[in-house]
């Protein structure tokens, strides 16, 4: 019994060391046979190749030898984004507890993490569209709407190689630290409902529509994409849309509590 199973052994690999011979021969005639490619398709890889490394348009989708969308601007925006989320939490969390009495400090990290977790809520249902999706110059429709089609082919109003969904998570993690830092302002003098209901109010009234205007390709003041901005704004950091904002509300927040 053993020995026929020993001879059907050896006949199958013999089957297979015979099949990998015939047909490798062909297959390499085959590959020896393409044809080199042609000036215009090395100067269009050599196009696309630039495109990708400068981040900029790519020559034709249908041709392109780089698959879209680009996996290091992608990996390179992912580790931008848990490196802003981390400056929420714990960053921002253990900054500001740090600043408090001790029996608050659970208070102001419980803030943040509630921010953060109504914030991404938001931005996954409206908030992402009202900033960056076409509309007015001051505020964005709905065409993203609970990301909408929001997959992994990129917006090339922003971004030729980087997906979408990747940078509208990199985008939700400024929207998320930006009212976190107003919580500095009024640190143990507010309740966590009533911070929820003032964050939920304040994404709507402020951080939406100045992201618009400042970051979108139609915004009033977006000085990099819209030609026809009425104000030439050029913001690459959120020196407007996060730091502006968070810090003037924060005084006129602490005014206001007293």
């Amino acid at each position: 019994m053993k020995m026929k199973r020993l001879t059907v052994l050896l006949l199958a690999l013999a089957a297979l060391v015979l099949t990998c011979t015939t047909f490798a021969p062909t297959a390499f005639a085959e590959e020896a046979a393409a044809a080199p490619p042609t000036a215009e398709e090395l100067a269009a890889r050599v196009a696309d190749l630039e495109a990708y490394i400068n981040n900029g348009a790519r020559t034709d989708d249908a041709t392109s030898k780089i698959m879209a969308p680009g996996p290091g601007h992608n990996g390179f925006m992912m580790v931008c984004a848990a490196l802003v989320l981390f400056m929420t939490m714990p960053g921002l969390a253990l900054f500001y507890g740090g600043l408090v009495r001790s029996k608050n400090i659970l208070s102001i990290m419980a803030q943040c993490m509630g921010i953060a977790g109504l914030v991404a809520i938001l931005w996954w249902a409206v908030g992402y569209s009202f900033a960056f999706a076409p509309g007015s110059p001051f505020l964005g429709g709905s065409d993203y709407f609970f990301l909408k089609g929001v997959g992994a082919a990129p917006n090339t109003t922003y971004a030729a190689w980087v997906s979408q969904d990747v940078f509208s998570m990199f985008q939700m993690m400024f929207a998320i630290i930006t009212p976190a830092l107003i919580l500095g302002a009024v640190a143990e003098r507010m309740k966590f409902s009533a911070i929820m209901a003032f964050v939920t109010a304040w994404m709507f009234i402020v951080y939406f529509p100045l992201a618009h205007m400042v970051w979108a390709g139609d915004g009033f003041m977006n000085g990099v994409w819209n030609a026809g901005a009425t104000i030439k704004a050029i913001d690459f950091a959120g020196g407007t849309v996060v730091h502006m904002s968070s810090g003037w509300s924060a005084l006129v927040l602490s005014v206001i509590v007293g």
